[in-house]
Parts: structure tokens; sequence; C-alpha cells
């Protein structure tokens, strides 16, 4: 009986040695990926601000300087008016339709109403207009994110906004409308830096302009990083922790709106105006996904310029220029953003 139980116990020692020499010998990379998977590069690159799905905020403007009004359109001499304030109220939404590795779509709303406070407006037909009325703009817009493979990706924007000073919403119409849109290329190099250009249309400036574009976000480390889309807005962004965030650099904002009533050609004029913010902003995670952000700096006049013409350029479209004071601005806002 002893010999037979040895017997057993050499054969199975021999066994498992068996098991371990074709276990240490065995090639598993034979397998290598499965076949027919392709991998697709994401949107965003580490620790970079989130998305806000929707946003509700309010901006304030301190007093400054409006020179160089027309008294009346039949009379050259000009007026000089200075605007007490200007209140506006923000609002944001951008609500995913397509959601996967292989597309992203967005559709989103905004509204940007803001009421200006004039000292005096009297009988001043462009100042009290400007006064009585609200300069807002209304819009749709779309997005998409399309990832190419690992490293190339593909951006497409487009809005529809519909701009105007009036009392209530009777600017909508053809004249009202602004198209802008931004086609880009680019490529997400490792997962803290993507780069992207291409082209877009835009009215941020106060005018038609068809302009090269440059998208750059990049992670340096966990602390610091960047996010630009040049010439629109660029930020160095300093990361506190995951739930705050602090952010300096500048944002070109604008468009044209229709002004009506104003007894001259075509009963119509376009307010174009461009708006230039350095500015310093804080964002704080205040529970799940509802954030705060508050931001403070310069509102520099890029452009003020109303013309009789839609889209107008030249000089003898030109009602009239104001080179508007710069005051200072600041901004809060409540977002709920995407995970």
């Amino acid at each position: 009986m002893r010999t037979f139980f040895t017997a057993c116990m050499l054969v199975l020692a021999g066994a498992a040695a068996a098991q371990n020499d074709t276990t240490e010998v065995f090639d598993y990379s034979q397998f290598g990926d499965a076949e027919g998977v392709k991998r697709y590069c994401t949107q965003k690159v580490l620790n970079q601000t989130p998305q806000r799905i929707i946003s509700v905020g309010f901006e304030h403007h301190g007093s400054y300087a409006m020179p160089s009004v027309p008294l009346s359109p039949m009379l050259p001499a000009m007026q000089d008016f200075t605007v007490n304030r200007v209140s506006a109220l923000r609002l944001q939404v951008n609500v995913p339709v397509v959601s996967n590795s292989k597309i992203i779509w967005q559709l989103g709303a905004n509204y940007w109403g803001s009421r200006f406070n004039i000292e005096n407006p009297g009988t001043n037909a462009f100042a009290k207009r400007l006064n009585d009325g609200m300069m807002t703009t209304a819009g749709i817009n779309t997005t998409v994110f399309k990832p190419l493979n690992e490293k190339n990706f593909m951006i497409f924007q487009a809005s529809a906004d519909m701009n105007g000073v009036a009392e209530g919403f009777d600017f909508m119409q053809g004249k009202a409308l602004t198209l802008s849109g931004i086609l880009l290329y680019g490529w997400k190099t490792s997962e803290k830096n993507m780069i992207g250009t291409g082209i877009a249309r835009t009215y941020r400036a106060g005018q038609i302009l068809h302009v090269p574009v440059l998208l750059w976000n990049r992670t340096f480390n966990d602390r610091w990083g960047m996010e630009l889309l040049l010439p629109a807005r660029g930020y160095l962004r300093r990361n506190f922790s995951t739930s705050s965030m602090l952010q300096l650099g500048f944002e070109l904002e604008g468009n044209q709106f229709r002004m009506a009533q104003m007894g001259i050609v075509n009963n119509d004029v376009f307010v174009q105006r461009g708006e230039l913010k350095p500015r310093i902003m804080w964002d704080k995670k205040i529970s799940g996904f509802l954030w705060f952000n508050v931001q403070a700096g310069l509102r520099y006049n890029w452009r003020f310029d109303v013309m009789n013409e839609y889209d107008g350029k030249k000089d003898s479209q030109l009602y009239f220029r104001s080179n508007l004071g710069n005051p200072l601005f600041f901004n809060f806002s409540l977002n709920f953003v995407s995970p």
C-alpha cells in the first residue's frame, strides 16, 4: 500500500511540473487585440473645465461714456451720453442628441438680453430707443464632434441667431438673422493634448468675418493647463482640485443687432457690437453636477458701429461710430454640467 501511494504522488508531481512548464513557454501574444475593433479619441483633455449643459447667468457692466451719437437722423450735430450701467441675463442649453464613441451630436439654444440705462436720453432717437428697449440675441446651435480614429477628429458647429433692439420680440424677422459656423480638423496626440485648425464665419467682433481658427487644449500637469479657440477666446487654467479651478484669459463677444423705426433709409439701422473681455474666472463644484461660476474683468470696446445696411462695411453705409468707454464688469452663473 505504501508503495502504491508513493507511485501516485510521483505521477501527480510530474503532471504538475509538466503543466508549469507548459504555462511558462505558452505565447499569449498570438491573440493580440480583437480584430475589427476600432478605437476613437475623446473630445476632452484631462482636467478640462466641465462642459455646461444648462447655464443661467447674470452680468453687470459699470458706468461708461457713449460719445458722438447723432442728435437726429436728419441733423449732423452730435451728442455725448453716459451709460449708467448695463445689466444682462444670459441663458444657455446644450443637449446631447447622440453620444457614443463614434460621434457626439448636440443641439442647443441661447439667450443674451442686455438692458442699457442711459442718463437723460431726451429726444435723441438712437439713445431713447436703446434705453427703452432690450438689446437681445436669441438663437439655436448645433455641434458635431466626429472622431476619425485614435488620433484625428473633426468638429462642426453652426448657429442661427435673431438679434435686435426692441421692447418685445418684434425685431424677429429676416434682417435680424445672423448665421455663424466653424469647421475644424484636429489631432489628439495624447489624453493631455489636442490641437486643431480650420475656418470660421463669425459675428463675434460685431461685423461679419471669415477667419482661420486655432483650437489647442493642453494639460501640462495636475495643476496647470490651457484652453484656446483663437481668435474667439483663450485661457490659462489653474486646477486646485477636481472640483475647483481658476482661469485667466479673454473672450471676444458680440453680434449685429437690428434696430427699427429710426426714420432713416429703409427705416432700419444695424448696431455692430463687439466686446473684448479680459477676465478672471473661478469655477467651483457645489454638489453633484451643479457648479458655480463667477468672473470679473474689463469690457473693452472692440466695435460699436451703427450701419444703414445689413452687414454694412463701407464708410458710405455708416450712420455713426461711437468710441465707448471701457467699464469693469462682473458675471456669475449656475451651471448643470456633463459628467
